[in-house]
């Protein structure tokens, strides 16, 4: 049986300012009406004897994780939640000792996947996954190599070795190269030898935890306490925080796939980005007969092969060339679309200067809906808050301020204390400073409500919870 194993804890700060820590890329219709992460679970589904998909997810996004498989009737994968970041090494390691904890190994492969690549040619990409199948199988460690259609710098290479053949069209892999500079790059391109490194690779759980084993020890320990020693907390299942904190960070790349001897690569040719940057999604997109691709509300003038993206209001250019535009409702980018593998510098900063605009958008996504901050001054803010049909906010009180409910679409059922009142639109009601307080959706459709707070402190941790149907703790 073939198990997907999507690795979903990237953060893709290059695609800043529509991707965010807290939604990051996977999770967004950056291409298309269909979420990167969607996607991924699409072509999982058409491959052979593919079993179902486990998904390694950073515990803030479970929720988009969870969602995201309902929607497309995945009810019986599974999905392991990492503490803390530690890179590609430990997360496939997690989800390869789950495997061999839990299911019969013998003719076991775990197809590994990053979550927010695009792939244009599905079928290409599932028949080289049955070509690599028999090499796997024999024990090799396979890498799927994107066949190059120009001399990229910005991601690695690798080299197969032809005078090796592991079957037919697979090579031994002979070398794994860094990012190079133009001209290598240009020679890798006219020597045919190479190929992208794509971060996608099949092979036996166990195959896999010998070599980490052989060559780090410590992350295969590490990863092994974690997941002895993980919880089942509702849907997910929870490695151990201290073990898995306590792992080195590496990547598959230098922890494994560049020191064994079993690495075979299997020439890919798909329509693979990893949608790495804003200038890879200008390569994807439909573009106009000035080069132009305009997302949203644009109106270009004398504009020549840029990017305009428009979320929430009319974006216009006048007379400008190659610029990368992306307009959200609280943060702008304009970039040179050469340079915007450069954009993460400016989450660092934000990062660095404790800036809400590197973690949330204003439209902050929850289990059972979102909000939106519309308005906000001295002592008060404005929030538009959307429950979803049979969706309800948790049993909580506030310290520090009071809110005023108007319900402006749909049925509101509203516990205030020891009362319990139902609302439809036009309707509101008055929160008092400390009352206990719950909101919810009895209806079939969306809940929307205008809320109104006051006080001297709002801020999203002035919150205590009595009860919650999500398990949360955190705000």
């Amino acid at each position: 049986m073939l198990v997907p194993v999507i690795l979903s804890g990237g953060s893709g700060t290059r695609l800043w300012p529509l991707s965010r820590r807290g939604l990051p890329k996977q999770f967004l219709p950056v291409l298309n009406e269909h979420t990167l992460f969607g996607e991924t679970l699409a072509r999982c589904a058409g491959l052979d004897h593919a079993g179902p998909p486990l998904i390694i997810a950073n515990s803030d996004h479970r929720f988009f994780v969870a969602e995201q498989m309902r929607r497309r009737g995945i009810t019986d994968g599974e999905i392991l939640l990492e503490p803390c970041g530690r890179n590609t090494a430990p997360a496939i390691a997690a989800a390869a000792k789950r495997l061999v904890d839990t299911r019969d190994a013998d003719d076991l492969l775990m197809l590994v996947l990053p979550a927010d690549h695009a792939i244009s040619n599905a079928a290409a990409f599932q028949a080289a996954v049955r070509a690599g199948r028999e090499a796997a199988l024999a024990g090799h460690l396979v890498t799927f190599g994107i066949v190059p259609d120009r001399a990229e710098t910005g991601y690695g290479y690798i080299r197969a070795d032809r005078a090796m053949p592991v079957a037919e069209g697979i090579w031994q892999v002979a070398e794994f190269v860094e990012k190079p500079d133009a001209e290598t790059a240009a020679g890798y391109l006219e020597s045919g030898e190479f190929t992208w490194n794509s971060g996608m690779f099949l092979f036996r759980p166990g195959v896999f935890l010998e070599e980490l084993e052989r060559h780090q020890p410590e992350i295969a320990q590490c990863t092994a306490s974690a997941v002895a020693d993980a919880v089942r907390d509702a849907d997910f299942i929870r490695l151990d925080p201290d073990a898995f904190a306590a792992c080195p960070s590496n990547s598959i790349d230098y922890a494994v796939m560049e020191q064994t001897r079993h690495a075979a690569v299997v020439p890919l040719d798909c329509g693979w980005s990893d949608v790495g940057a804003w200038s890879a999604l200008w390569e994807l997109a439909n573009r106009d007969t000035d080069g132009n691709a305009a997302l949203g509300d644009v109106v270009t003038v004398d504009t020549r092969n840029s990017y305009v993206r428009s979320t929430h209001r009319l974006v216009a250019t006048v007379g400008v060339e190659d610029l990368v535009i992306v307009e959200t409702p609280d943060a702008v980018l304009v970039a040179n679309r050469a340079g915007t593998q450069s954009v993460k510098t400016i989450v660092e900063q934000l990062i660095a200067d404790h800036r809400e605009e590197a973690d949330l958008h204003r439209e902050v996504h929850r289990p059972w809906g979102a909000y939106d901050c519309i308005d906000s001054g001295d002592r008060f803010q404005v929030k538009r808050i959307t429950v979803n049909p049979g969706a309800q906010i948790s049993l909580q009180k506030h310290y520090h301020r009071a809110e005023h409910w108007v319900v402006v679409r749909g049925t509101a059922e509203v516990t205030c204390d020891d009362r319990v009142i139902t609302l439809t639109e036009n309707e509101s009601t008055f929160i008092p400073l400390g009352a206990v307080h719950r909101l919810r959706n009895p209806g079939k459709m969306p809940l929307e409500i205008v809320e109104v707070q006051s006080g001297s402190y709002l801020g999203e941790d002035d919150i205590e919870r009595f009860e919650d149907v999500y398990g949360r703790s955190e705000p």
